[in-house]
């Protein structure tokens, strides 16, 4: 009977993992990924000690929708101050979280969000960053 329950769990515990956002393994990785598929860029300076941090991280980068639309339209990138993880000294801000959404080639598109933004607020700027990004890439395309 423990089997069956243990495997119960673990099968949850992985579907669950398995439904989150895909992180980039690193900056240069996410940045050249975002290159070849043509995707925007969603990258996050953090820090594990954070308070506000972890508030993104429970409330909305826990939203379904949110996960969703990280994972079809973006390439999600998080960098973690406390584990010196690279990251361009240009995107560097005293803050944490830092929320920055960045073209392809990890220029900025606008200035970052500081702190945790909810769902609703963060799907907002998922559609702006999104429309915004189409209307360059076509732009780019027409040249």
């Amino acid at each position: 009977m423990r089997k069956i329950f243990f495997y119960i769990a673990l099968f949850l515990a992985t579907t669950v993992m398995a439904d989150g956002i895909k992180w980039a393994k690193d900056f240069d990785s996410g940045i050249a990924q975002a290159k070849a598929e043509k995707k925007p860029v969603l990258f996050v300076f953090s820090r594990h000690t954070c308070k506000y941090c972890k508030v993104l991280e429970k409330t909305t980068f826990s939203d379904t929708r949110v996960i969703k639309g990280l994972n079809r339209d973006f390439i999600p990138i998080i960098a973690y101050s406390d584990e010196n993880d690279a990251m361009p000294k240009e995107l560097w801000r005293p803050g944490t979280p830092t929320i920055w959404f960045l073209y392809s080639n990890g220029e900025p598109m606008y200035q970052p969000l500081m702190g945790a933004v909810g769902p609703e607020d963060f799907l907002r700027a998922l559609s702006i960053v999104k429309q915004e990004f189409s209307k360059t890439k076509t732009k780019r395309a027409k040249k």
